[in-house]
């Protein structure tokens, strides 16, 4: 299908056509937007009792454990980080006082191993806040029902872990590894037991070996092992197992002071910060609400801190573009260079709050950009099973669609080039019920005559068939 929207747009004033709030007169420094960031978690993020709030507006329920509920609590560590404000660690103890109990994960286990690992790690940012002895031995157990568990490092590449016991679907996810390694890392540090640091690096050792991608320097997030041979799924290249790497390579490296993880860091962090963005080198988050984007801005404002440069202008730049993604609720949507949906969930959300108060920390005086998206002109359009494409004039374009609404996912190509990312569109995944918002946004620095080309995708079980239906088209002059 091919459409035009110059000649059948209707300009919007006043809302974003994602359906967020009016465009700022005078955009906010970075300094105010920290500000908000931090209100936003205390007071509409986080429902109390140590849970979190899955959307805004707070109608999906609220949660305590898994990777949206620690995206949060490590967005609320960033603040920390930041400030170091003790008005916070109430809020870290009510936290870990929630935190799951783990035991060990024996026959008849149905634990992802993913989940305890995530936990694992958001109990070590509670205790480093408050130092609560209970939420380092929370994290010791979450841990050791994963490292210690005989159902999990099976299949033809033991040495990583399946993502469900017994290596059902066949599914391996860095999510699972990425965390293990920073936890027994982390964990090392608080305890000096030798067997953490040991698994930390044999992990680490492995993940190079089975997920990493050297061509491009980035790691991809998903490895199949059918029990007889294990290939990773490439160009899958999530924000939160790249940033856990990154942080867990360079805590290696002040273990251990081997000097080989803090190169690989440092490589790590210049391909994130050079590769998963569009053409105004802007972050493009292309993984749905499967992948988070707090690790990676935790691992790049550590690397700030300590003098890294380049990761200092990747914060405060992508920072400065955050604000147009940002609702009238506080909540951040995922692309950052595009506009916010009516519905925000806590896995798109956190790591726009987290960038926001890491940004305005570093460069409390940078003024935001001023959003575009609220006179973006808006066209329905019917874009359905791939090949397909759709054609514009001008400097940006967002899609809007269902997230949820059936599996499976597209590749995306702009101006004949395909995506980096070859993830495109994956449109099925969704952990609350099927709801519209922003599949895919892209600016560029100026405008010109764009084409978006939608490719069939190749089918496989994380992901689903190829499948694509995109209802509406904005578009910026």
């Amino acid at each position: 299908m091919l459409a035009a929207a110059a000649t059948a747009a209707i300009v919007l004033s006043g809302t974003p056509a994602g359906g967020g709030a009016p465009a700022a007169t005078v955009p906010p420094t970075l300094g105010a937007m920290r500000a908000g960031a931090v209100a936003t978690l205390r007071t509409r993020w986080y429902a109390g009792a140590g849970r979190w709030q899955r959307c805004l507006p707070a109608r999906c329920g609220t949660a305590s454990r898994d990777w949206g509920a620690d995206a949060l609590t490590e967005a609320l560590y960033v603040a920390w980080l930041t400030g170091r404000d003790r008005s916070l660690l109430p809020l870290f103890r009510g936290l870990s006082a929630a935190n799951p109990r783990y035991g060990p994960c024996a026959r008849g286990c149905r634990e992802w191993s993913d989940v305890p690992l995530w936990d694992a790690v958001a109990a070590l940012r509670e205790y480093a806040a408050a130092r609560d002895p209970h939420a380092l031995a929370k994290a010791i157990a979450a841990f050791r029902s994963v490292a210690h568990s005989p159902l999990y490092a099976r299949g033809a590449c033991p040495e990583i872990d399946y993502q469900r016991p017994n290596g059902a679907t066949g599914l391996k996810t860095l999510e699972s590894d990425a965390n293990r390694i920073l936890a027994g890392a982390l964990m090392y540090g608080a305890t000096r037991e030798r067997a953490y640091l040991d698994d930390a690096r044999a992990h680490y050792a492995a993940v190079r070996r089975r997920f990493y991608d050297r061509w491009v320097g980035l790691y991809t997030v998903y490895v199949l092992d059918d029990g007889q041979s294990c290939a990773a799924l490439p160009h899958r290249f999530f924000a939160s197992v790249n940033g856990r790497m990154i942080e867990a390579a360079d805590a290696l490296a002040a273990e251990t002071h081997d000097l080989s993880y803090a190169r690989e860091a440092a490589a790590n962090a210049s391909a994130a910060e050079r590769e998963l963005n569009d053409a105004r080198g802007i972050f493009t988050d292309l993984q749905a609400e499967n992948d988070v984007v707090t690790p990676l801005v935790l691992a790049l404002y550590e690397r700030a801190l300590r003098g890294d440069a380049a990761a200092r202008r990747w914060l405060v730049r992508n920072a400065a573009a955050a604000i147009q993604a940002r609702a009238p609720s506080g909540a951040y949507g995922r692309f950052f260079d595009g506009p916010p949906p009516a519905l925000v969930t806590m896995w798109e959300s956190a790591g726009g709050l987290a960038l926001a108060i890491a940004a305005g920390a570093l460069s409390p005086a940078r003024v935001a950009e001023a959003s575009p998206w609220a006179s973006a002109a808006r066209v329905a359009v019917a874009i359905g099973a791939p090949p397909s494409a759709y054609r514009f004039a001008g400097s940006g374009v967002a899609f809007v669609g269902t997230l949820g609404e059936r599996a499976g996912h597209a590749r995306v190509a702009l101006d004949g080039r395909p995506l980096l990312d070859e993830t495109g569109i994956w449109q099925g995944l969704n952990y609350l019920s099927p709801h519209e918002t922003v599949l895919f946004a892209w600016r560029w620095p100026r405008g010109g005559a764009h084409e978006v080309r939608f490719l069939p995708a190749e089918p496989n079980v994380k992901e689903g068939p190829s499948f694509l239906d995109l209802r509406a088209a904005l578009t910026l002059p």
